[in-house]
């Protein structure tokens, strides 16, 4: 499963993970995902996602039709 947040698009990113003494190697910061069952109330069923915790906020604020919606429209959300 990758690890790509189906609502906001965010996705794992590279950086530096710099020690006491400034060496720097190379590191990834992964998002906060979680796995998600939301019902549809339009649909009448239950939509499973994998979502960020940012992507949660979203959905509680502007409602999960119109948060999928967006999704689809931007390209991350497949179905």
């Amino acid at each position: 499963m990758s690890k790509v947040c189906q609502i906001t698009g965010k996705k794992v990113t590279v950086g530096h993970k710099v020690s006491h003494s400034n060496i720097k190697t190379k590191r990834t910061f992964a998002p906060n995902l979680q796995d998600r069952k939301f019902f549809l109330p339009e649909e009448k069923k239950w939509v499973s996602l994998r979502v960020s915790t940012s992507g949660m906020r979203t959905i509680n604020k502007i409602g999960l039709a119109e948060a999928l919606k967006r999704a689809k429209a931007k390209g991350y959300l497949a179905a």
